[in-house]
This record gives C-alpha cells, sequence and structure tokens, in this order.
C-alpha cells in the first residue's frame, strides 16, 4: 500500500493532541452514544477545538454529566445533549425533526450494542445490528441534507464517521438472515456481521454523497475497556485474554482518550479532505487483515462494494429512508 494514508501520529496519540492546530469554530459535530467510553472524549476533542457538540444519547441522567464533564473545556460554543434512542425508528425519526435544517459539519456514529443476548428493537431488528447498523442508517440518511448543507456553508466537506470493528473479522454481513429468525443466534457472530455493516454503509454513503461535499469513512478505534462490555462477565473477558485474573487489562488496550484519537482524525484530518470510503485504524488507512496481526487490519468483505450496494438496498426497505 504505497499510497496509504497516514496521520503522521502514533496509535496511542490522545484525541486531543489529534485535535490540536484545528479551529472548528462555528463548525457543528453530533456524536452518538457520547455519554460514556470514547464518546465523551470524542466530544471533549471537538469542543475543544471550538466545536458546537451535540451528544445524541438515551439516557438522561449520563447525558446531563458528560455534557458537564466536556463544558469544562469547551472553546466557544458550549456542549448540549439530545435524546436519541437508535433502538427506534420513532426516536430516530423525532431527533431529526427536532435538528430541523439546522447544517451539520460533522456526524460521528459512535453509539454501539456488543455481543448482547437475542433481543429485538422495537421495530422487530435484531438488537446488535439494529441498533449499530439500521438505526445510524436511518439518522445518517435523515440528517445527509444536513451535512449537504454544512459543506455549502463552509465550503469544505462535511465528514460522516461510521464507528467499526476488528470485531467485522467474525462475519460477513449475512443477507439471508440478518436478524436471526431462523438460525441460531451467536452474539459474536452477531457482533460481526453488524460491524461489518457499520464498515460497508460508509463505503455506500460515501458513493452517494461524495459529489455533494461529504465524506464518509469507517473507523477501528482500538481495543478500550468501556461500557460497551457490559453484557460480558468478567470471566469470559479473562478467557478473550482481555485482563487477567487480578483484573489487570492486557498490554495493547488504549485509554478512552487514546481510543477516541482515530474517530477524531477522521472527522478533522486534513489527510482525508475529499477523501472517503476507507476503514481507519491507528491513525491512518487500515492494511490488509493477515493471520499474522490477527487484532488488526481490514478482511475484503468489509470494504466490498457491490455488498455496500446490496446492504443499501436492505437498509432502505427495512427503514423506509435513501431511496
Amino acid at each position: 500500500m504505497a499510497d496509504r494514508i497516514t496521520s503522521g501520529f502514533s496509535p496511542y496519540t490522545p484525541a486531543r493532541d489529534v485535535v490540536a492546530g484545528h479551529d472548528l469554530t462555528g463548525k457543528v459535530a453530533i456524536v452518538t452514544g457520547a455519554a460514556t467510553g470514547i464518546g465523551v472524549e470524542t466530544a471533549r476533542a471537538l469542543a475543544e477545538a471550538g466545536a458546537e457538540v451535540v451528544i445524541a444519547v438515551r439516557k438522561p441522567d449520563l447525558a446531563e454529566a458528560a455534557v458537564a464533564e466536556v463544558n469544562k473545556t469547551a472553546k466557544g460554543a458550549k456542549a448540549s445533549w439530545s435524546m436519541l434512542d437508535l433502538s427506534s425508528f420513532k426516536s430516530i425519526r423525532a431527533f431529526a425533526e427536532r435538528w430541523g435544517d439546522k447544517p451539520l459539519n460533522i456526524l460521528i456514529n459512535n453509539a454501539g450494542v456488543m455481543a448482547s443476548p437475542l433481543t429485538y428493537t422495537e421495530d422487530g431488528l435484531e438488537m446488535q445490528v439494529g441498533t449499530n447498523h439500521f438505526g445510524h442508517f436511518l439518522l445518517s440518511v435523515l440528517l445527509a441534507p444536513n451535512l449537504i448543507a454544512g459543506a455549502k456553508q463552509s465550503g469544505k466537506s462535511s465528514r460522516l464517521v461510521s464507528l467499526s470493528s476488528i470485531g467485522h473479522r467474525r462475519a460477513g454481513f449475512n443477507f439471508d438472515d440478518p436478524h436471526y429468525k431462523t438460525r441460531a443466534y451467536d452474539k459474536w457472530e452477531s457482533y460481526g456481521h453488524a460491524k461489518t455493516a457499520n464498515a460497508l454503509f460508509a463505503v455506500g454513503f460515501n458513493k452517494r454523497f461524495r459529489d455533494q461535499g461529504v465524506f464518509a469513512n469507517a473507523v477501528m478505534p482500538g481495543g478500550i475497556m468501556t461500557p460497551l462490555q457490559r453484557h460480558l462477565p468478567i470471566e469470559e473477558q479473562i478467557a478473550l485474554g482481555w485482563i487477567d485474573e487480578h483484573g489487570k487489562v492486557r498490554d495493547g488496550f488504549k485509554t478512552t482518550e487514546e481510543g477516541a484519537s482515530t474517530s477524531v482524525w477522521a472527522a478533522v484530518g486534513d489527510e482525508l479532505e475529499g477523501i472517503g470510503g476507507l476503514y481507519l485504524e491507528d491513525l491512518a488507512q487500515a492494511e490488509p487483515w493477515t493471520k499474522e496481526k490477527p487484532w488488526a487490519g481490514v478482511l475484503p468483505h468489509a470494504l466490498d462494494p457491490e455488498a455496500a450496494d446490496r446492504l443499501w438496498a436492505l437498509s432502505v426497505e427495512a427503514t423506509g429512508a435513501g431511496a
């Protein structure tokens, strides 16, 4: 990959160092799921650079605490929050209606569910793919006109950031039974196909909106201990090798601020101006996955343009938006 795009930062660079030197005054950003984990640090870094940041979450108490934390160091516009439940099409549409025609420069689809028991959204979708992909699909398509308006207003591209994961290696997208209606449920397979969907969505969204000044990339943030692990017992985390028997996190995991850095780079990096459809990790364009480095890289099925088009058509049918 001689033409591989890199940021010049090391993989463990804190998010605030990535955004340093960028003036985001007048820019507007939405970060989903930013009440905890790397979402808070993503919102904080953007706010410290002057952006108006809206935290889109479903728990008011956590949202209020996150906004207060971010606003301690925000420059210029203050952060705020708005109700968004990505497992509810009704909630997503209400969020977009409240947003109205306000221009938007950055949309970071950060929220996620991992390895949850088999449950369904109120719209009948399996919870992991329903929240991680279909919810974000509907939100992003509804806000696409706002992102286009943001690009026209600023004279620079608007950015959509879709958080994927190395978990995509576990499964390609299952078009035959995406919601486990006829096959046995496997929580890790489900997570893998949802994270593949997040990467394919960036490919599909970028194809459809790049000519209107909006570019989308997928991001693998790295291994980070956050509330994303809420469904995993300690014993399973030990078995996976994430922590030892004393609760110590294994080497290689990032802090939440380091975990937010690739999302922030995808949102502001000059190297990515006018570029989309990529899978980014460790503050660089990912290299192809290999057996020798199983915890890094991207597999072809996550960037397949034909699969991205097929997923887009399925998502339009499921959500009623984006035709």
